[in-house]
């Protein structure tokens, strides 16, 4: 544990750092009154910025002399209190006021405000409005920095309160694991949000916590530019010497309220006043008159300067136009053009049998051969090759730098496939059981799928997560639910279910070559099933069902497991002369609309929708939805739906079978409906 520390109290600065100093007082007052200027517009009639803004006032120093220690390629990634941030990396000081005022000239064209804006291509990875979820991202684009082999170093900045977050912890654990050049910057201003830090934590020094994970940790006054210059430039260093993360604390007193509008009712005013006192702004000013580098004169001459630049930057701001409304459901996901294949075109190679989860392993095995940046990771999965063996011998085949095993900790898992596919690699990343996304699914929800849509397209973050879900008999009720339903609520994310051999092969690379977040399910209950599989790419897309099956007297559509119950109760309901289609959807988002439509009007409007899922919620109410309202006015229909019930899945084999839909309860769903159907005098 390293301390530096520095007087508070005006001290002596070294003519060698006059220069740096001058600088450092022009860049506090500028981002001060950059600062004032945004708590201004958020309190006019109606407010020119609206919503909740996290000002940095009292914490301008750190972004200042952090990034005065780093290359100018080092990326940055900043806590929701990050405007001092964005300025101190180089944004455009234009493009960001005009962001927080919701224009178009804004770095995110207004679709970002305040908190959460970012411009990767300029190096700012991003703010984050999810406290601690920045530090896992910076575990991905140091993995790609480790990659491009050029020495540079990613600094993340969190509050103190984000200390405790377990993604925080996690991403800990992975960078040390890793020795990932990553250097955390905790900005401790004393307040967790509205309770003081120091009734939470138990440790007088935040940076103390770096030793448990072996990361070096120091504190340093964090009102002192060349203390803070000096303590990033020695963590760089050692991390551009292959020596692993550090953490920084930076001790700051936090001037005004956790947000625009705290009016601080909780705050006691002897702790305002100690703040005060230790406001940067006036105490660099008269460690710099001290020392005799500047007058009073000129340092209020500086001041008044960036008074009048801010004032100047929110005019133009204001008199910008808004960015237009038919442009905001743009850039959700990718617009592929018409006709144009995801990637070259491979030949198909000779069919030959193999097992599902062999299926997935050719196809992985397939996509670390074509692109060397892919990456493939996840717990288990490297040395040992997974639980399921869908990584087997990739490991050795590809070196342990690109199939590597990671801690048991699923936020940093895909937390840092989002840094990493935003940075230029190809991650494919597994989470073992999908009951398992649930402890990280902030990293998809709200990192993977906004990146591309905040960014106007700019950005994307093109990585896989592979799991699986299912019960199979004695799988208890917290490793065996359905959950696809939830993810294809987010827009943003593609999610696919295969339920062949083929598939498995097919949709991992097609996803694979796809520039979004695509989430494949496989279903365990099927990883042992073998089946002729053609390698090699198609030219498919993400979106495209399958019809396994043709017949016009009723349409059976499902997707994932439940492909073949629905295939077998079809063969079974042809003994009696009824004659069913089976669409398997394969992906869910994007839906295959068009292939949806034709089935179902090849069977006269009878549909049934069958899948494992729980009923409440699940995408058989939304493929009912879409089927009426694509074809409602046009055909009589008769829609049914046959899944498993409101239930948590119970281990015992029975009890399962009792409620999981079957070949034969489809059988007999499928009469029913061809009954109603013809009650409701339907041909």
């Amino acid at each position: 544990m390293t301390e530096i520390a520095s007087a508070v109290a005006p001290g002596m600065i070294d003519a060698k750092d006059g220069t740096f100093a001058r600088e450092m007082l022009g860049g506090i007052a500028f981002i001060r009154a950059f600062e004032t200027k945004v708590h201004e517009l958020g309190k006019t009639t109606p407010p020119e910025i609206a919503g909740s803004a996290h000002l940095c006032a009292g914490q301008e120093v750190v972004p200042l002399a952090a990034m005065a220690a780093l290359r100018d390629s080092d990326p940055v990634i900043a806590t929701y209190r990050g405007h001092g941030w964005a300025l101190a990396s180089g944004l455009d000081p234009s493009s960001v006021m005009a962001e927080l005022c919701h224009r178009a000239a804004g770095i995110n064209g207004g679709r970002a405000g305040s908190a959460y804006f970012m411009a990767p291509e300029q190096r700012f990875i991003g703010e984050n409005s999810i406290v601690g979820a920045g530090v896992p991202i910076a575990c991905g684009v140091a993995m790609s920095l480790v990659q491009a082999g050029e020495g540079n170093v990613v600094i993340v900045s969190i509050g103190d309160g984000a200390m405790n977050q377990g993604s925080v912890h996690e991403a800990l654990v992975f960078a040390a694991y890793k020795r990932l050049p990553v250097i955390l910057i905790c900005e401790n201003n004393g307040w967790s949000e509205l309770t003081p830090i120091s009734r939470i934590v138990r440790v007088e020094r935040l940076a103390r916590r770096g030793l448990t994970y072996g990361i070096e940790g120091s504190t340093v006054d964090g009102t002192d530019p060349i203390a803070v210059r000096r303590a990033v430039a020695h963590a760089a260093a050692r991390a551009r010497a292959g020596e692993g993360p550090a953490l920084i604390e930076c001790k700051v007193p936090r001037l005004w309220g956790h947000y625009n509008r705290d009016i601080e009712h909780y705050r006691p005013r002897e702790d305002s006043r100690e703040a005060a006192a230790r406001d940067p702004l006036k105490v660099w000013a008269q460690r710099l008159t001290a020392s005799g580098l500047m007058s009073a004169a000129e340092v209020d001459r500086v001041i008044a300067s960036q008074d009048a630049r801010v004032a100047d930057l929110a005019q133009s701001a204001l008199a910008a136009p808004r960015l237009p409304v038919a442009a905001a459901r743009d850039h959700v996901v990718s617009t592929p053009q018409a006709g144009a294949p995801a990637r070259s075109q491979e030949p198909r190679s000779e069919a030959r049998e193999m097992s599902y989860i062999g299926a997935v392993n050719a196809a992985l095995r397939d996509e670390l051969a074509a692109d060397p940046r892919t990456v493939v990771y996840g717990e288990d999965l490297g040395h040992a090759g997974g639980i399921f063996g869908a990584s087997k011998g990739l490991q050795l085949e590809f070196g342990d730098a690109r199939v590597f095993d990671t801690p048991i900790a699923e936020s940093a898992i895909l937390g840092s496939g989002v840094g990493a596919a935003m940075t230029g690699l190809k991650p494919i990343v597994e989470i073992m059981w999908a009951d398992f996304m649930l402890v990280a699914l902030d990293q998809l929800v709200n990192q993977a799928a906004n990146v591309r849509y905040v960014t106007g397209g700019k950005t994307s973050v093109p990585m896989v997560v592979r799991t699986q879900q299912g019960a199979t008999p004695g799988s208890c009720p917290q490793h065996s639910q359905s959950l696809e339903a939830l993810l294809t609520h987010i827009p943003g994310l593609k999610v696919a279910l295969p339920a062949t051999p083929q598939d498995a092969y097919d949709i991992l690379r097609e996803a694979a070559a796809d520039p979004d977040p695509c989430i494949v399910i496989e279903a365990r209950g099927l990883y042992g099933m073998k089946a002729l599989v053609h390698p090699g790419i198609a030219g498919g897309r993400p979106g495209r069902a399958r019809l396994h099956r043709e017949g016009a007297d009723v349409a059976i559509v499902t997707w994932g497991a439940m492909l073949h119950q629905a295939l077998d109760a079809a063969a079974r309901l042809a003994t009696e002369g009824i004659e069913a289609s089976v669409l398997d959807l394969r992906w869910l988002s994007p839906l295959d609309e068009e292939s949806l439509a034709q089935v179902v009007k090849r069977a006269a409007g009878r549909v049934l929708i069958v899948h494992e899922a729980v009923r409440t919620g699940g995408f058989g109410g939304e493929v009912a939805m879409r089927i009426s309202e694509r074809l409602g006015a046009e055909m009589p229909l008769q829609i049914s739906r046959l899944t498993t019930p409101d239930v948590r899945i119970p281990a015992a084999p029975h009890l399962q079978a009792a409620l999981i839909p079957n070949a034969q309860s489809i059988v007999q769903e499928v009469q029913r409906l061809l009954k109603k159907a013809v009650g409701a005098g339907a041909p």
